[in-house]
């Protein structure tokens, strides 16, 4: 019989009684501080009971409390009514940090206990910080295995394969080329690579370790002369081994990643990016006297967030094909509201998973689709499942927010559709939403701008009225990849300058509890737009190829300039999916790419 979240809660304080620890901190993190995490890693979730993606809990003696961000507030606090944890409501006005509320919280000379193998680095810097005035210390220990007996997923071990260069642009040798140069310039010597996308774009390397992301649970320890892959190699085929090998990689099992580290032979200098790096991996390095530590920029993330032409070409024939298969989501959803039939919402995401996965090339989806009507759209990250699901009826707003996982790239989109009948105040709300889109889409800035310049005119059409949303306009999306990726992101924490081959999301919304969420989303490359004496300036291309849903639109409130914008957009649409559609649906979305004029 499944055990209550009380029930956790009353067995962990026990354990931590029986040890000695006054305090257990428990974060969404896997060894390799992934955002989304194979179902192994999940303790928070298991614990406290909240399923969304990012949160922390900290147990003590007599309180427990989770802390999330503004796109789960809704969600979070359903989940966690009645669990005895109390909802931690991050970057609110009175809401302390985590660090804060342990150090308030916890006894004088006490003892905070996290798996040194799930702690970043950088929390474990933070906290230590924060612990100094109380003598607080931290203990590494997990107090999650012992308890988590029943139902836990194993340790995933999915089949590796392998992008060619002509798929990825880039061999693997030319790859470790370029990150040994990034190190050299940093004056290192080797770096343990931890998180996975950066392990599988470096060696062109993809499975499916976790849901919706083309990964393989691996390090690679990378040095001046050397590589070293650190996987289960049963789950690795023997061609894969031996174009890797090929390639100047080693493979090593799993296990031996810290052990290797520890053993590391020097003097070397090690480059480590403490957000990346964990807790226990960090001190396999702090104890190896050969070592000498060197904390910086992990130099993959930045590799990889500037697409080269290859994953470029590759990436918008994905987008066309995940476009055909968007449409023809449209036209069943059309179809069905002229018809009276009805349509749930979780019937919806199955069918327009099935268009995807009819597409050449489909892995799945690249992340659980956000069907969500009504009211339901207003939690951002809110999903359908079978024992709770709306109906789909014929007035109001649906909205779609979903992607797609091919062997040629990874798609990210929203759209909000008029069902029907609409109240003035959601015609322009979905306007004002659609005007905050263009301005960012239309952006033109200097060479050096990052996103939190950007992110500004995306907003600023809704904080003219007091309004805004509780998350970033955009972020960085994989190729072949997570559907999530920096270093670049609009949003006010955004820093990264934006060159172009970068990709980003354009999705700025307007969300109201008990009423609305409306979302349009587009994937944008940023690309030249000219150089003069004043410098060089960049500004953005879509590559999303989806009609946007013109039914709701109050023309009153729009520039021409964003008609034209519009318009063209739509030209585009057209033009890029033609090939892809039947003579019909063709002839469908004419209609629905039809000029807009006041």
């Amino acid at each position: 019989m499944d055990m209550t979240v009380p029930e956790k809660l009353a067995a962990l304080r026990a354990a931590m009684e029986e040890k000695g620890v006054d305090g257990v901190y428990v974060p969404s993190a896997d060894p390799h501080m992934s955002e989304y995490l194979p179902g192994h890693w999940r303790g928070r979730a298991w614990l406290s009971g909240f399923t969304g993606s990012a949160g922390t809990l900290c147990v003590t003696k007599e309180k427990a409390a989770l802390w999330t961000d503004g796109r789960y507030f809704i969600q979070a606090g359903r989940q966690l009514a009645g669990s005895g944890i109390e909802l931690m409501r991050m970057a609110q006005p009175g809401v302390p940090t985590v660090e804060q509320w342990l150090a308030e919280t916890l006894p004088q000379g006490g003892v905070l206990a996290a798996d040194g193998l799930c702690v970043s680095a950088a929390m474990v810097k933070t906290l230590r910080g924060a612990f100094e005035e109380k003598g607080i210390c931290l203990r590494d220990e997990d107090f999650l295995t012992p308890l988590w007996t029943e139902d836990r997923p194993p340790v995933p071990a999915t089949p590796a394969w392998m992008l060619t260069k002509d798929q990825a642009g880039l061999s693997v040798r030319e790859k470790l080329a370029a990150v040994r140069e990034k190190l050299a310039a940093q004056k290192a010597g080797a770096m343990l690579v931890t998180r996975l996308d950066s392990v599988a774009w470096l060696l062109n390397l993809r499975a499916s370790d976790i849901a919706y992301n083309p990964f393989a649970l691996a390090y690679c320890l990378v040095e001046e002369n050397t590589a070293r892959l650190f996987i289960n190699a049963a789950r690795v085929p023997e061609d894969v081994q031996a174009a890797l090998k090929a390639q100047g990689v080693e493979l090593c099992s799993y296990e031996q990643a810290r052990s290797a580290l520890a053993a590391m032979e020097g003097p070397v200098t090690v480059l480590y990016e403490p957000a990346g790096t964990s807790w226990a991996m960090l001190r396999a390095l702090e104890e190896n006297p050969a070592v000498t530590l060197q904390e910086g920029e992990e130099p993959v993330q930045a590799l990889k967030g500037v697409k080269n032409e290859t994953e470029i070409a590759r990436m918008k024939q994905a987008h066309r094909k995940d476009g055909a298969a968007m449409v023809r989501f449209e036209i069943e959803l059309r179809r069905r509201l002229a018809a009276g039939e009805s349509w749930t919402e979780m019937e919806a995401s199955d069918y327009l998973l099935g268009l995807r996965r009819a597409q050449e090339e489909n892995l799945g989806a690249s992340f659980e689709t956000i069907a969500a009507y009504g009211p339901n759209a207003a939690m951002m990250h809110y999903a359908p499942t079978p024992q709770a699901c709306a109906a789909i009826e014929p007035h109001g707003f649906l909205l779609v927010d979903s992607g797609g996982q091919y062997r040629d790239g990874t798609t990210d989109i929203t759209r909000t559709y008029a069902l029907g009948a609409l109240t003035e105040e959601e015609r322009e709300d979905y306007t004002l939403v659609l005007k905050c889109h263009i301005a960012a889409a239309r952006a033109v800035f200097k060479e050096g701008s990052a996103g939190q310049n950007i992110d500004i005119l995306a907003r600023e059409t809704l904080w003219r009225r007091g309004l805004d949303y509780r998350c970033g306009t955009g972020h960085g999306v994989g190729f072949v990849g997570g559907v999530h990726e920096g270093p670049q992101s609009l949003s006010g924490r955004g820093t990264a300058p934006f060159v172009p081959g970068m990709t980003i999301t354009d999705e700025p919304g307007i969300y109201e509890e008990g009423k609305l969420g409306i979302r349009i989303e587009n994937e944008l490359l940023c690309v030249p737009v000219c150089e003069t004496e004043y410098g060089k300036f960049y500004g953005f291309e879509p590559f999303t190829y989806c009609p946007i849903d013109t039914r709701p639109l109050v023309l009153s409130l729009m520039e021409e300039e964003e008609l034209r914008w519009l318009n063209d957009y739509h030209a585009m649409v057209r033009a890029e999916l033609e090939a892809f559609l039947t003579p019909e649906e063709n002839a469908w979305l004419a209609e629905a790419c039809a000029p807009v004029k006041k």
